[in-house]
């Protein structure tokens, strides 16, 4: 029996869930935009949303007179009981789940309304975790008054399986016709929406079905084809009272214009200073030079786009426009691959985008000093400095590096040939490597290696040189005082050595530099592991006549015993591979068919000494005009030979920094 007391329960009990129900007020244009905007904010769907309008908007006339919507927008009471319960089960911080995997759960969510006599049901099952319709809210939502039956069996099921973004028939309910909603369609007049203005319905009466609204935009000339989810969407949640459009032809889309897509920074403002790993800047990376490689790819061109046609509701076609095509921005050195579309570079060096035409610069020109300004320089190419190279500041260069000025305390290294004009000044820390030969006016303090010969005019001071063939000093002043040179054919100087002494001076030629300092390198580790091997040794037999003594060791030091007797097996094994090596060195000397010779026209001071291959020569007293040469394990000292012509008409590969 219901009583007062029952019906008081059930209203208090309605009032709290109410009262917990979240709601926002929105105001906007169109009460369709208030409900997406709503939406958002209360984090569920349009469809499951109920509302009431506070201020009902006015579209004016003419743009005049524009009045907006106020809507109060509630979660719906069904579900909200669920999503609460929901949140305080699982706590997910924003580091668990991205936003992507946030948007992709969706709780299935149920409509119920009454088409004709039957009571209908549409079921769309969660997404990506979330939580399943319940039968039981259904059955809740679909009892009311005038329900004659209702087949919970069907229910259930599909609560569990949806209904295909269908409607499905699961009871039946008293329907008094003349109650039920009613609606008129009107097209707009440019024929690319339908809206439709309804009214609730009565009790009893029926909801609008979507076989209403087809039949009734068919009857208005709207033909088939158009996107139906408008229309589903006002099926699920009717608007009242407010015209709302269910059906919208497609627009005419125009094709995108071709453009390119650049494989490089075109904007040099963004270039950016590198940092190192624990985040500091170095400011000599400026990081200001792109460079590419032959055959590599650097833009593509993405083709224009068709248009698209549009279609109104009554089937009017509308013309769309295609994108406009563009030229390939080609500048020098560059060429079109075989798609017709991919810019790549033809050879080695820099690419810029000048004049919005790409470029591939095999030259980098430095109009004054290497510095600060520019940074440190890597290039696939030639770089020619019209200045000099201020201390700490390095170029690296695959091709030529041509210096006006003068090289301080830096590093240079080339694949090709490197002039520096006004001479090197390495104040002991220059490092100074060409991959074929090196011209320079002076060499002070700094080491130098080249590929090929080392050409100077003034003279060699206190520098280490190698050249794999010949070190050449022609001029005034061509001398070399102090330091050490190696040359594998041929040292060539005015005066060598100085008659107030000073450092010590060595010239060494006949075999290959980079060999012979392998050597020597392998002689002095061979040194090393020797005296540690007999270490070692004293240690492991003085550990053994323990051991004969006391017939045991304490843990610790049997430990320590095993560790030195593996010690001693990897140096045995590092002392034989390295002797190997020693071996087959000295036997690749010893073959040289290259004697190798220093000559000297002017002076050759006291003090200087001359190794040619592996015979000795210390300069006890000075000798003028002299050149030494190997003669059957010794050094000879013969009449001065003139240097080679072809010697003194050799020049730089390439570009000069005149």
């Amino acid at each position: 029996m219901v009583t007062l007391e029952v019906i008081r329960k059930e209203l208090e009990e309605k009032l709290a869930a109410d009262k917990g129900l979240r709601y926002v007020e929105v105001r906007a244009e169109t009460l369709e935009e208030a409900l997406a905007d709503a939406a958002v904010q209360l984090d569920t769907r349009t469809s499951a949303l109920e509302y009431e309008i506070i201020e009902r908007g006015s579209p004016g006339f003419m743009g005049l007179a524009k009045a907006p919507f106020m809507v109060r927008v509630y979660e719906n009471a069904a579900l909200a009981p669920k999503k609460a319960k929901k949140t305080s089960e699982i706590v997910i911080t924003d580091e668990e789940v991205t936003a992507e995997e946030q948007a992709a759960v969706k709780d299935g969510v149920f409509f119920v309304h009454y088409f004709g006599p039957d009571v209908s049901l549409k079921v769309i099952p969660p997404q990506g975790g979330g939580l399943p319709v319940d039968y039981k809210d259904v059955t809740a939502a679909i009892t009311r008054p005038g329900v004659k039956s209702i087949d919970e069996g069907k229910i259930k099921r599909l609560a569990g399986a949806g209904t295909n973004s269908e409607y499905e028939t699961v009871g039946e309910y008293e329907h008094n016709q003349a109650k039920d909603a009613i609606f008129t369609i009107d097209v707009s007049a440019d024929g690319m929406e339908a809206l439709i203005s309804a009214s609730a319905p009565g009790a009893g009466g029926s909801d609008i079905s979507p076989t209403r609204i087809k039949q009734s935009l068919k009857a208005n000339g709207v033909l088939d084809g158009y996107d139906t989810q408008l229309l589903l969407d006002f099926v699920d949640s009717p608007v009242y009272g407010t015209p709302t459009v269910v059906a919208r032809g497609s627009a005419p889309v125009d094709g995108k214009d071709a453009y390119m897509s650049y494989n490089f920074e075109t904007d040099t403002t963004k270039f950016k200073i590198k940092e190192a790993e624990d985040g500091s800047v170095n400011y000599k990376e400026l990081n200001l030079i792109q460079n590419v490689v032959e055959g590599q790819p650097l833009a593509q061109k993405i083709p224009a786009e068709m248009g698209k046609a549009g279609l109104t509701l009554l089937g009017a076609y509308l013309e769309a426009k295609d994108g406009r095509d563009i030229k390939l921005p080609l500048g020098k050195n560059v060429r079109v691959d075989s798609d017709g579309c991919t810019i790549v570079a033809e050879t080695n060096g820099q690419v810029l985008l000048v004049a919005d035409k790409i470029n591939v610069e095999p030259i980098m020109q430095v109009d004054g000093d290497v510095s600060i300004k520019t940074g440190n320089i890597t290039f696939l190419g030639t770089v020619i400095v019209k200045g000099g190279v201020e201390d700490g500041f390095n170029i690296k260069a695959a091709g030529n590096i041509e210096v006006s000025g003068t090289v301080g305390k830096c590093r240079l290294e080339a694949e090709g040939d490197i002039v520096v004009a006004l001479g090197i000044l390495g104040r002991d820390e220059a490092f100074i490597k060409a991959g074929k030969s090196l011209w320079a006016k002076f060499i002070q303090n700094a080491q130098v290696e080249a590929e090929e010969n080392v050409f100077v005019s003034d003279g060699i001071i206190n520098a280490d040189v190698t050249a794999n063939k010949k070190i050449i000093l022609q001029g005034k002043r061509a001398a070399i005082i102090g330091g050490h040179m190696f040359a594998t054919e041929e040292i060539h100087a005015k005066n060598i050595g100085s008659s107030a002494g000073g450092n010590e001076t060595i010239l060494e030629v006949g075999y290959d530099p980079r060999a012979k300092r392998r050597l020597d390198s392998l002689i002095d580790e061979q040194a090393k592991l020797v005296k540690e091997l007999e270490e070692l040794e004293l240690n492991i037999q003085t550990m053994e006549n323990q051991m004969k003594v006391r017939r045991n060791l304490p843990p610790d030091k049997e430990e320590n015993y095993k560790k030195l007797v593996a010690r001693k097996a990897e140096i045995t094994l590092e002392s034989t591979t390295i002797s190997a090596e020693i071996r087959e060195i000295q036997d690749r000397l010893q073959n040289l068919k290259i004697a190798g010779k220093v000559s000297v026209s002017g002076t050759t001071y006291t003090g200087v000494k001359v190794y040619i291959r592996d015979a000795k020569d210390d300069v006890r007293t000075e000798v003028k005009a002299v050149t030494f040469y190997y003669d059957n394990g010794f050094v000879k000292r013969g009449k001065l030979e003139a240097l080679d012509e072809s010697e003194l008409k050799r020049s730089p590969d390439g570009y000069t920094a005149d």
